[in-house]
């Protein structure tokens, strides 16, 4: 896999949910870390994703927000 986003966690899928018209995807990235990501329920059907694969998380983002009390 060759992508242009710098941001790539690797880790492996904790669960899939669907939902009404897409599906969430968390994936551990790290002992007690995760990622959780809203994606089409075709892009989960497409790569077969289901809980314990070993997956990608790939982050693109135009801002990246940060908030502090």
């Amino acid at each position: 896999m060759k992508i242009s986003a710098r941001n790539v966690l690797s880790g492996k899928v904790l669960s899939v949910t669907p939902g009404a018209v897409d599906t969430e995807v968390v994936v551990e990235i790290a002992p007690g870390k995760s990622v959780a990501a809203i994606i089409t329920q075709q892009s989960v059907a497409h790569m077969g994703l289901k809980a314990g694969d070993d997956a990608y998380v790939v982050i693109k983002a135009h801002s990246v927000m940060i908030g502090k009390d």
